[in-house]
Order: structure tokens, then sequence, then C-alpha cells
């Protein structure tokens, strides 16, 4: 039969229809077309308001999704809903980014009269330039598909979804680039998730105070701030300036010393026991670095350093909480 379909040739046949319009697209796309359209949404105040049927409608959700925590306002509205009161969440600062592979689906052809009327600017993805949506668009990014969808059936979308979702990621991916969002920009939009942490800097997790004692603090008293500080060492500073740490490793290894040699370690200082040159980090590097630094060496803190002076103390304890580890 017509229908029966071989089931080793049509993952590579959906593979082929996927690769050719992929090529088809990196050859033909529109860089002009991207360039002015960036300028128009940067150039207002409003969102990218998002929108598509079925297929077309999921892959705008995704878009909409990324738009939003790349640093572009965005959100999806559905265009059976729009035609029925949701309409009114567009505002005249936004603009209309709509998806629709044929261009003629009736639900998104319904609201451009609405949308036109408003004077929201209207951009489309879409395979059909003389459709009724392309030719309402102001900015058309299109698309072939030269071996088809690869469905087996030719029925289901597959490569024209895949393109659509291309075209939504090249349009985020530009506007990142002329908006300059960075990495602190992607880490405030994803505060509980374990990828924004690790891009949080660590100014933002350590601790600006922190115990200290100066070189020649006696036993006691080095002791005292280690366990006023809950952290499990002191550093040691010579004025403004860090010369060492001690932590509970140091202390016994200390008073193992003072046994050895027949010393009463209650008059070791702080500079007998300190270890010297403690690890530092800038406190503009990222918390995954600092995990880094931590996991390699095998150490529990860091020490904070702004223009080569200490700022602050970055515990372990502070990465597991922000969930960096």
């Amino acid at each position: 039969m017509k229908d029966e379909i071989q089931a080793s040739a049509a993952p590579q046949t959906v593979m082929e229809a996927a690769r050719s319009a992929l090529e088809d697209l990196q050859a033909t796309w529109n860089r002009e077309a991207v360039d002015t359209w960036c300028g128009m949404v940067l150039g207002r105040s409003g969102r990218v308001v998002l929108t598509g049927m079925g297929k077309s409608g999921l892959v705008a959700q995704k878009v909409a999704a990324t738009l939003a925590s790349t640093g572009c306002p965005s959100l999806y509205m559905h265009p059976a809903e729009a035609l029925h009161g949701d309409l009114g969440m567009v505002t005249e600062a936004d603009s209309i980014l709509a998806l629709s592979n044929s261009g003629e689906t009736e639900e998104v052809v319904r609201l451009l009269p609405s949308l036109i009327r408003l004077g929201i600017p209207l951009a489309a993805i879409t395979a059909k330039a003389e459709s009724s949506l392309g030719q309402a668009a102001g900015w058309r990014f299109l698309y072939r598909l030269p071996q088809g969808e690869g469905c087996p059936l030719d029925l289901a979308p597959m490569a024209s979804t895949t393109l659509q979702l291309v075209w939504g990621d090249l349009l985020a991916a530009s506007l990142m680039e002329r908006r300059g969002f960075t990495r602190d920009h992607f880490a405030l939009n994803h505060p509980a998730g374990s990828l924004g942490a690790k891009l949080i800097k660590i100014k933002s997790l350590m601790h600006t105070e922190w115990p200290t004692v100066a070189p020649e603090a006696p036993f006691m008293a080095f002791l005292a701030a280690m366990t006023r500080g809950h952290l499990g060492m002191t550093s040691v500073m010579q004025g403004d300036r860090l010369v060492g740490v001690i932590t509970d490793g140091d202390v016994r290894r200390g008073l193992e010393a003072a046994e050895r040699e027949g010393r009463n370690p209650l008059t070791l200082r702080a500079d007998q026991v300190m270890s010297i040159n403690p690890v530092r980090i800038q406190e503009d590097a990222l918390a995954i670095e600092a995990a880094g630094e931590m996991e390699s060496r095998k150490i529990t803190f860091l020490m904070v350093e702004r223009e080569g002076r200490p700022c602050g103390l970055l515990h372990i304890h502070d990465l597991l909480a922000a969930k960096v580890l």
C-alpha cells in the first residue's frame, strides 16, 4: 500500500528534510530584515507578543520563553483566545511576532485586521511570502522546505517547526547581541535555576564581615575569633593587608607541633600557626569559578579581593545554599 512506511527509512527522511531546509535558510536568510526588526523592538517600550496556532503555537510559546529569559519582555497570546477578548492584553507599545507555516491559519488571519487597525508592528515567521500573513507583515522571516516536512505521510509538521524554532533562536540571539545582554543579566532572570546560580558573581554571595586577628594575637584570642565567626577560620591581617589564614586544621597542626617540641600551646601566636599565601579570588569572578577552585584544592573557603585588598570571604556553605554545588 502507498501509505505503508518502511521504519528504517523514516528517521533518515526526517533528518534529510530538516538538513536541507536549514542549509537553504543559512544561504538565504535576510540579515537586513533581522537588523531592522531588532531596531524596532529595541526602540519600543513594550513586549514582543508571540502568537500561533497548533504546532506553530507551541513553537511560539518556546520562542516567547526564550526571548523573556534573554532580556526581551515577551509573552504568548493564543490566537483563538485573542479573538474572544485576549487581544486586550496587547498595548500600542507592543509588537507582534506571528508564526504560521502556511500563512493562512484561520485564527491568525482573523486577527490581522484588528492588529493593523491598532497600528501594532507585525512580523511573521512563515514559509509563504505571498500568504495573507506574509503580505500583512512588515518583517517576513521566511524559510523553505526543499524536501518537504520529512513526515512519512507528509502530514505532520516536522521540518517546518524546526525552522520556526531556528528563526526564533536567531532573532533572540540577535536581540541579545544588540542589547548587550550579559551573563549577569542572564543570572538575574534565572534566580531559581542551577544554571543561573552558577553565573552569579561572588560579590553577591560573599560575607562582607569575617573573623580577623593580628599576627601577634595569642592562642586564646585567635581561637575565640574562630569560634565567634562560625566559619572554621580566621584571617590574619597586618593593617589592611592579608598575611595568612588560620583554619581548624592549622590549629590541630600547631598543637601537635607544640607537643612534639615540648612547648606550652597557649603561648602560640597567630603568625606561628597560620597558613601563608591563602587562596584568593576576585569579587567579580563567577560563583562556578569559586566552586572549581574549592573542589580542586580541597578547601572550604576563599578570601575575596577587590583591587588587591580583602573585601570578603566565600564559604562552601554559601555555594551550597545558592545551589551552585
